[in-house]
């Protein structure tokens, strides 16, 4: 397939909140009114490998987080019990829990800026501190302080990826090749017809 600005993917996956409280109708309306297509759509229960795969974290980044987690503690008068990198694995830890614990709906959505326009409707990452009109800060309440108090992952509904080179390693995660279609929807001749030939008779 030939890489062009209009056929930039992003990856996409209900978390098992967003499933369970019946939200996948709403998410999935949000991204098609921008006219993005999908190419992949996939209902499953995801393996605790994938999870550790898809969110390849390094050490600076358990311990960035952990780091959060352990001051996050001590000013909700909970006892910090290991170290702030301990803290930062158990993130991932939560995640798969989470993650394992029932049906996901992972997506692969292209059209030009894709990731850009998919992290614009899903939000920041806290559903707390994510703008209104975005799905985590319109469908959800949680924070990464009750969940980090709770020792739980954050219920955020939803993950998108940062960038298209993530993109392209998470979809080879939880897609193969042939279960991504190629297609053309009528409505890519409004987005990407430069004089848009063909609309009057």
């Amino acid at each position: 397939m030939e890489k062009t600005a209009r056929r930039e993917r992003s990856f996409v996956i209900i978390k098992p909140d967003g499933v369970q409280r019946a939200l996948v109708g709403d998410i999935v309306s949000r991204f098609e009114r921008t006219g993005l297509k999908f190419v992949g759509f996939k209902l499953l229960v995801p393996t605790e490998e994938q999870c550790w795969e898809h969110y390849n974290k390094t050490d600076e980044w358990f311990l960035e987080k952990g780091a959060n987690i352990a001051k996050a503690r001590k000013e909700a008068g909970v006892s910090v019990e290991k170290d702030e990198i301990e803290y930062g694995k158990d993130i991932i830890k939560q995640l798969a829990i989470f993650m394992t614990s029932g049906p996901v709906l992972a997506m692969v959505l292209e059209g030009n800026e894709a990731v850009g326009v998919v992290s614009k409707l899903v939000g920041a990452t806290e559903p707390l501190s994510s703008d209104v009109g975005t799905i985590r800060g319109d469908f959800t309440i949680d924070s990464y302080d009750l969940s980090g108090v709770d020792e739980r992952a954050v219920r955020n509904l939803i993950h998108c990826s940062d960038c298209p080179e993530e993109a392209e390693r998470e979809t080879k995660i939880w897609f193969d090749e042939k279960e991504l279609i190629n297609y053309r929807l009528v409505g890519e001749q409004i987005l990407y017809d430069v004089n848009l030939d063909g609309i009057l008779e």
